[in-house]
């Protein structure tokens, strides 16, 4: 009787033949942007080691960025002059081998447990939607900042390229899911090791400042008597006060104080621009109608 049991449960199994293939895992490409970050591409590059292809684009850089990369195994393309922040890091996504990308900067890492969901979802063939976006944890002067403006600071860095692309106004790129197309959260963040030291933070803010201006030139915009006098303390207080940056000390003073001189550098360095293309217009003998 034993016997039969054993019979009738073995003819009970399924065949191999009969069972449910096992789901694909799909395969990621990491893409990263860099100009010269000798002492940061590493830990970033050691961060996407779960993925299938790394691609590297350099904007020409001359601290051995580029040896690095490739020592770590990534795939380095230079392409120089920087063509602006959107336009590279689209560069580097059409340049993946795989159609879903995980996107990081150079000052940039995946933490452990947002890399052992992103393996989860991929071994499972789960991945769906046009993507997915993380929480930021932002490092300012050795600590990170729990509070402010730009807690959560969550981003779209994972997803499926048929699906979204990196578009914004430079330097403050995002990356665009396509019209309608769903986009997950995950709670595991990405490091973000913002500025070396103050005077780093300072040269970025600047340069920046001259980028969002050119921007938003060329798309036609003109600072306002509201922009210069009203944004920057808006700014401020929001940070400050009702996003609670002053739980963070004097680092979130600090932060408060900075992302409000940014917005005022932003709007003098437009004013600067409008002005400048008006006096060119005046000197070619235009018409007031005719100057930008």
């Amino acid at each position: 009787m034993n016997g039969g049991m054993i019979r009738g449960a073995q003819r009970m199994q399924p065949s191999p033949q009969t069972n449910p293939a096992a789901p694909a895992r799909i395969p990621i490409s990491g893409c990263v942007i860099a100009h010269n970050e000798h002492d940061r591409i590493a830990d970033c590059l050691r961060s996407l080691a779960f993925c299938d292809d790394v691609v590297v684009v350099d904007s020409g850089s001359t601290d051995g960025t580029d040896r690095i990369a490739r020592d770590l195994g990534a795939r380095v393309v230079t392409n120089a002059p920087f063509p602006g922040h959107k336009e590279q890091k689209q560069f580097a996504v059409e340049l993946a081998r795989h159609d879903w990308v995980f996107c990081l900067d150079a000052d940039e890492r995946a933490s452990p447990a947002l890399v052992a969901r992103v393996r989860e979802l991929a071994a499972a063939a789960a991945l769906a939607g046009a993507g997915y976006e993380f929480p930021r944890q932002n490092y300012y002067l050795g600590r990170i900042l729990r509070f402010g403006l730009h807690v959560p600071d969550r981003k779209l860095r994972l997803f499926d390229r048929r699906r979204a692309r990196w578009g914004g106004l430079n330097p403050h790129d995002h990356v665009e899911p396509a019209a309608g197309a769903a986009v997950a959260r995950i709670d595991a963040p990405i490091v973000h090791l913002s500025y070396r030291d103050a005077a780093h933070h300072r040269a970025t803010r600047a340069k920046f400042a001259d980028i969002a201006a050119q921007a938003l030139f060329a798309a036609g915009r003109r600072a306002t008597t509201y922009d210069r006098l009203v944004r920057p303390p808006a700014v401020f207080c929001k940070s400050l006060l009702l996003k609670l940056g002053f739980l963070d000390g004097w680092r979130g003073l600090a932060q408060a104080a900075t992302s409000a001189h940014y917005v005022w550098l932003k709007y003098r360095r437009l004013a600067a621009l409008a002005d400048a293309a008006q006096a060119r217009a005046a000197a070619a003998g235009q018409p007031p109608s005719a100057r930008p």
